[in-house]
């Protein structure tokens, strides 16, 4: 590979960290461009035929469209819990739970939005958990950037197991279930070294960040607490895995560590002796049309005049969430119809331009159509009136336009890096040769390099799954080349594929979105990559001192 073939093949990992993180673009004007200049170079230096570039951008949209359901379903579901009061009773039962902010991340951001990883995936823990937050009172920065953190660990057995059961087992030459079990396992053993650690770093991150007195050591007082959050959702994951498969470790981890660790904070167990939270500091980063952003240190009296009083119990204010959660599990096992149900629906086209690209969602069975279910039936059970509800989805729909257009030229930049194998250059798909290259270069360290993998093909995909699948031979046969042991490395690159979803594209550009922070990706991608390194390197470094 020659070096203008070698920036060809980088072209969209250098386009979108040269536009959205250096020179800070907003996703609507940088993807277009990024998309536009990885066409061209693909068509001109790594001879990819027209067709096939205009056949894989077509497939991108029509992914595209399903994302946009999924942020969709996310901003109606918000914004009618904020119109029947409902986000105003779930605040007040949180502050009664713990009025801190950093205990409060770790609940909702870390567990909660752990189960959801593992009940549904497709970024939804960051669309539901993020503008949660920002309900509560955290700036949508703050809020964003906690949420893409928190989920990675879970990613591993995301949507009822799917990184593995797909993206691995289809990612080899026919491995034995045994020998798949033994990678999750790796890879959860692995975690309990890592990814323990993330609660920490989040509620650190919080205080120096967006806190009044810009403080990594408010952070670090919360160390008993945060490692304790940690530990209740890596422990029960390392015990469902091992004892039941990957179905349903995050699923179970985050229930467990929802229960254990409110009833902790509840019983004042390893709580801190002063409340932290973002005081004036708040107002900073969060949309000015957010009434539910209000300093910390507002008066009660003038924060009640944010929203009308509203005389709903607190578990049915919470019922909507409820709901969300027990349609995503009954909807994603295997035993039960409803799945087959909703995957019946299908829209898509085949064999595009006569290329062979094919694609297509199922529109019922996406996370957005069940949120989007969800705020109908919260209409009837929170008595909104109707012509309020109305307003509601006419706000949602009117909010899509910039993520229409930066979703619209990210996901069809990625297909075309996808779909590249078919050229007239005698090349392999770009993100192989981009591997290749690297365990060329880094063969006497591929302990430390594997993780990088697994987040280049996240970063890039804005799937696990999907990395799993591109890299798994890959970094198998990297693992036999280098003499290292195939399931270690091979997990490697499953917790390498949860980093990249910190700060994969899809995924910021939709939590952004939900939140109102369009134009912001640039500023959340540097924000997420330190703990995206962190992750990589931790991993690393554990499997090479302690599995190797």
């Amino acid at each position: 590979m020659t070096l203008i073939e070698g920036l060809t093949a980088s072209m969209p990992v250098l386009a979108v960290l040269l536009l959205l993180v250096v020179l800070r673009m907003p996703a609507t004007r940088a993807m277009p461009l990024a998309l536009f200049m990885t066409a061209m170079m693909a068509w001109l230096v790594w001879k990819i035929p027209g067709k096939y570039i205009a056949a894989s951008v077509i497939e991108g949209w029509i992914i595209a469209f399903g994302i946009v359901i999924i942020v969709f379903g996310a901003i109606v579901l918000l914004r009618t819990l904020q119109a029947s009061g409902a986000i105003d009773v779930i605040r007040a039962g949180f502050t009664h739970i713990s009025p801190d902010r950093r205990v409060q991340a770790i609940i909702i951001a870390w567990l909660f939005g752990s189960f959801l990883e593992g009940a549904s995936g497709f970024g939804t823990p960051a669309a539901i958990a993020a503008p949660l937050l920002v309900a509560l009172g955290f700036p949508a920065l703050a809020a964003v950037v906690i949420a893409l953190i928190a989920d990675s660990s879970a990613v591993s057995f995301g949507a009822v197991g799917t990184p593995v059961l797909v993206g691995i087992t289809q990612g080899l030459d026919q491995p034995t279930a045994a020998f798949v079990q033994d990678v999750a396992i790796r890879a959860v053993s692995i975690d309990l070294f890592v990814a323990s650690f993330l609660p920490l770093l989040m509620v650190c991150m919080l205080t120096h960040f967006f806190g009044e007195q810009r403080s990594w050591l408010h952070g670090l007082r919360l160390w008993p607490f945060a490692m304790f959050g940690g530990l209740a959702f890596t422990l029960p994951a390392y015990g469902v895995a091992v004892l039941l498969g990957p179905e349903f470790p995050s699923i179970f981890g985050g229930i467990v560590g929802l229960i254990i660790v409110i009833t902790a904070v509840k019983t004042g167990f390893l709580q801190p002796k002063q409340v932290w939270g973002f005081g004036q500091a708040a107002t900073k980063d969060t949309p000015e049309q957010s009434t539910q952003n209000a300093p910390d240190n507002q008066p009660t009296q003038e924060r009640s005049k944010l929203s009308a009083p509203v005389n709903m119990g607190l578990l049915t204010a919470w019922l909507p969430y409820l709901l969300v959660a027990v349609f995503l599990i009954i909807t994603r096992v295997e035993f039960l119809p409803f799945k087959s149900w909703l995957t019946a629906v299908s829209v898509g086209l085949s064999d595009i331009f006569g290329t062979g690209i094919s694609t297509a969602i199922q529109p019922l069975y996406l996370p957005g159509s069940l949120f989007a279910a969800v705020a109908l039936i919260t209409v009837l059970i929170h008595k909104l009136p109707a012509a309020k509800a109305l307003g509601v989805w006419k706000s949602a729909a009117y909010s899509l336009l910039p993520t229409i257009i930066a979703l619209g030229a990210s996901v069809p930049m990625v297909r075309v890096f996808i779909n590249s194998g078919v050229n007239a250059a005698d090349l392999a798909a770009m993100p192989l040769e981009l591997a290749n290259l690297a365990v060329q270069t880094f063969d006497s360290s591929w302990p430390l390099m594997a993780p990088f993998v697994g987040a280049l093909g996240s970063f890039i995909a804005g799937s696990a799954t999907f990395s799993n699948m591109m890299f798994a031979t890959l970094q198998e046969s990297a693992a036999i080349q280098t003499g290292n042991d195939a399931t270690t490395i091979l997990a490697l690159q499953m917790l390498g594929a949860n980093a990249g979803n910190m700060i994969c594209v899809v995924n910021v550009v939709a939590a952004a979105s939900v939140v109102n922070l369009v134009g912001k990706e640039g500023q959340i991608i540097r924000m997420t990559l330190a703990p995206m390194l962190f992750y990589v390197l931790a991993s690393g470094l554990v499997a090479t001192l302690f599995f190797l």
